[in-house]
């Protein structure tokens, strides 16, 4: 089977980026964030925060990451109550990478309009049959604020504060799987994805960390919450044409299957259009500011 650019098109749209207006937030030289022009403004109302010629930091007292986190907190607390952001109630890490120290956390809700790094876990559930590799592919529910009805991976969350992304992973089996601890520990890190691009509220500069999980024989996933309403057993070339030809997936999920495709070589060189630039695009370097 041959595979035509269209499996480019979610690399340019997840990659599509406008940094006018934007702004960096700095700690000690460190790049944390990309302010909107909304949180630039929640920002020069707070003492906590001053503007300089690179950009904006934090104010001397705060000095540490509680204070520095209730700053942020007080920020997107104006934000909230302008009706430009939802608060999710869960807090992410405010980090220049992953592995540094934490600065500070954040609302996820407010994550886009500080244009904080974000991190998730993404899981490939999939299965051998005949010689062919099948994803289990997830369908969004109704009723999720982003990506509504679409097509997912069969496990994927956002990494929250405090949680190593292995802990995640088993949290998000359970809820959304109904997978065992034992089997979700079965899983294997194989790498990230990451992206950048604009949105009208900010700047998404995601990172998702990629698990693949080789399914037993007679397992199923089975919607453990209301997140998911169901799953299907998708053999990866019908995943990888709907993603050149459609929009049916969520909007991160065609480069978790795209970066699968390339390691496991259902999509080589010769196969492929474009195959040097997938590759490529699947990691490409956060832009710096400042």
């Amino acid at each position: 089977m041959r595979f035509g650019t269209g499996l480019s098109r979610p690399l340019a749209a997840c990659n599509a980026l406008d940094l006018s207006g934007i702004r960096p937030l700095l700690l000690d030289g460190a790049h944390l964030a990309w302010l909107s022009p909304a949180a630039q403004t929640a920002l020069a109302s707070l003492d906590a925060f001053a503007e300089t010629a690179d950009g904006w930091g934090f104010a001397t007292h705060c000095r540490d990451a509680d204070a520095r986190s209730a700053a942020l907190a007080s920020a997107a607390e104006i934000l909230r109550a302008a009706g430009r952001i939802r608060l999710r109630g869960e807090l992410y890490p405010v980090t220049a990478e992953w592995g540094a120290p934490v600065a500070a956390t954040l609302d996820r809700g407010a994550s886009v309009a500080f244009g904080i790094r974000a991190f998730g876990v993404h899981l490939n559930g999939y299965v051998r049959r005949n010689g062919r590799l099948l994803l289990w592919i997830g369908r969004r529910s109704a009723h999720k604020e982003v990506a509504p009805g679409k097509l997912d991976n069969m496990v994927a969350g956002g990494q929250p504060a405090g949680l190593s992304p292995i802990d995640n992973l088993v949290k998000e089996c359970r809820e959304e799987a109904s997978l065992p601890e034992a089997l979700a520990r079965r899983a294997v890190p194989v790498g990230l994805v990451r992206y950048c691009f604009s949105t009208p509220g900010g700047v998404k500069p995601d990172t998702l960390f990629c698990y693949d999980l080789e399914m037993p024989d007679g397992v199923v996933p089975t919607p453990g919450d209301d997140e998911c309403e169901g799953f299907e057993l998708m053999p990866v070339e019908d995943a990888l044409d709907r993603i050149a030809r459609t929009d049916d997936f969520k909007f991160n999920v065609p480069l978790v299957v795209l970066d699968f495709a390339l390691r496991h070589g259902v999509l080589s060189p010769e196969n492929t259009a474009g195959y040097a630039g997938i590759a490529a695009g699947l990691r490409r370097p956060f832009p710096l500011l400042g």
